[in-house]
């Protein structure tokens, strides 16, 4: 078992080795769930046959100590040496191998649970929501507010809430549902939404906005206009560079592309049932529903709703709209 064992550690140690270098994509939540069946079931042979099988040896240690001792007093020798307690405790030890997996399957579960049910942690690699969250963001994400899913496959099992105008979603991206993307929800099932010269409407209703002063981002040193943005109940800010053309260029095919219309003003679409319509916060430095389609309610992860580090400036940890 030792040696099984340490191939089982190499293997993962190979996998994780690759993914961090960048040779193929990982899966966390199939490797945490791989990770507590394998540990669960050298939980279970602990349990019932290993954890057994020490007690028992032990109890024929003590058995056979004690008939010695029985054997030497019969031979008038009173003081016998040796630790029967050292001896017992070294018997009855797990394993390496057993302290590496069936001692770590309760963590490995418990985190298995609270990150497919509960809470997942995401980083923010990119500047789309910017400046509702920026690269290096550490946030939180609600699995259930949007009802319970089944680890991996994504199966929606018991249905919550609905995703809302304005919510901030992080979502399987449909060209490539290996990766994530956070944006916010624009449009709903049915809903109409033009972006047209730079400007959202919802239903054929603008959506309004609010003037702010112009924001500098630190990494591409220039200024944007910035503006307060009401979508729903949801109030946030925007960002929109005003050097940027309004038009959409090289937009590929995608399901439900017949619903969408593009001109040289920008793109109106109809959202097909059972999906949505995002954008990002950084209008014009994010790709989006408005260059690769529609959200399906099937790739959609959580609501992002913390900020729980960055490591750059702790000022911004906190909850954000």
């Amino acid at each position: 078992m030792s040696s099984l064992t340490a191939v089982l550690y190499g293997a993962l140690a190979i996998y994780l080795g690759g993914w961090f270098m960048g040779y193929w994509m990982g899966n966390f939540a199939l490797l945490l769930l791989l990770l507590s069946l394998v540990t669960f079931t050298y939980w279970l042979a602990e349990k019932l046959y290993f954890r057994p099988a020490r007690v028992a040896a032990a109890a024929r240690l003590e058995q056979q100590d004690a008939q010695r001792r029985a054997e030497l007093q019969r031979m008038g020798i009173d003081k016998v040496d040796g630790d029967l307690a050292e001896a017992r405790q070294r018997v009855l030890a797990q394993p390496w191998w057993l302290d590496w997996t069936a001692g770590l399957f309760p963590v490995i579960v418990a985190v298995f649970l609270l990150r497919s049910f509960l809470f997942e942690p995401f980083k923010i690699p990119s500047g789309s929501m910017i400046p509702t969250l920026a690269i290096g963001d550490l946030i939180l994400v609600n699995k259930f507010h949007y009802g319970i899913r089944l680890p991996v496959v994504n199966t929606k099992v018991v249905a919550n809430h609905e995703p809302q105008r304005g919510d901030v979603i992080v979502f399987r991206y449909p060209v490539d549902p290996r990766v994530d993307y956070i944006k916010r929800v624009a449009g709903l099932p049915g809903d109409e939404v033009s972006y047209l010269n730079k400007r959202l409407a919802i239903n054929g209703v603008e959506v309004p906005l609010t003037p702010l002063p112009e924001f500098y981002d630190d990494d591409s040193m220039r200024y944007a206009l910035q503006f307060s943005e009401k979508l729903g109940e949801v109030e946030h800010r925007i960002l929109v560079d005003k050097d940027r053309p309004g038009f959409i260029p090289a937009v590929a095919s995608f399901p439900h592309r017949d619903a969408c219309r593009y001109s040289a003003e920008g793109v109106s679409c109809t959202v097909p049932p059972g999906h949505y319509f995002v954008l990002g916060d950084n209008r014009d430095n994010s790709q989006d529903s408005r260059y690769w389609g529609f959200v399906p309610d099937r790739n959609i992860v959580g609501k992002a709703f913390f900020v729980w580090m960055n490591f750059g400036n702790l000022g911004r940890i906190g909850s954000f709209h």
